[in-house]
């Protein structure tokens, strides 16, 4: 049987991103998202809920993301569920789920990134369009950073 982990997420970040290095000086970003989901009940009320995801990025992502996300800027997020386990100090086991970025598409308009232009700001995408055969192209853009590759993810 063929197995399946993709991760499609849109939401906010809930906190500036937080970039350091492994030992080996491979770039790591900790992304926290928040998604909103609204819907009416059954007796008309508006209702709301908001999920709250770890996220983890590696290599020129991780530092992409570290120069151009803000808290409470929005991203698309393109990446895969990990279970992360360990023994706390007390002795008992935790675990926590988070996704792996393997991909992002910043979102929103020049007031989402707190103007335009300028040092620091973010680069405007195009949106992603899928070639024939399935999987969506890079962003085309000259002021873009330089698409990732799956050998800069190092796992």
């Amino acid at each position: 049987m063929a197995n399946l982990n993709k991760v499609f997420l849109m939401g906010n970040l809930t906190r500036d991103p937080q970039l350091s290095y492994t030992p080996s000086q491979t770039p790591v970003c900790e992304l926290g998202l928040a998604v909103n989901r609204r819907w009416t009940a059954q007796d008309g009320q508006q209702k709301e809920e908001v999920t709250y995801v770890d996220c983890t990025s590696y290599g020129k992502q991780a530092e992409t993301l570290s120069k151009y996300m803000k808290k409470g800027r929005p991203i698309f997020i393109e990446g895969r569920l990990k279970l992360d386990q360990w023994e706390a100090q007390d002795g008992s086991k935790r675990s926590k789920m988070r996704v792996v970025v393997e991909g992002f598409q910043f979102l929103g308009g020049p007031d989402s990134r707190g103007g335009e232009g300028g040092e620091g700001s973010a680069p405007r995408y195009q949106p992603r369009t899928a070639p024939q055969g399935g999987r969506p192209s890079a962003p085309q853009n000259d002021d873009a950073p330089p698409p990732v590759s799956d050998d800069d993810i190092p796992f």
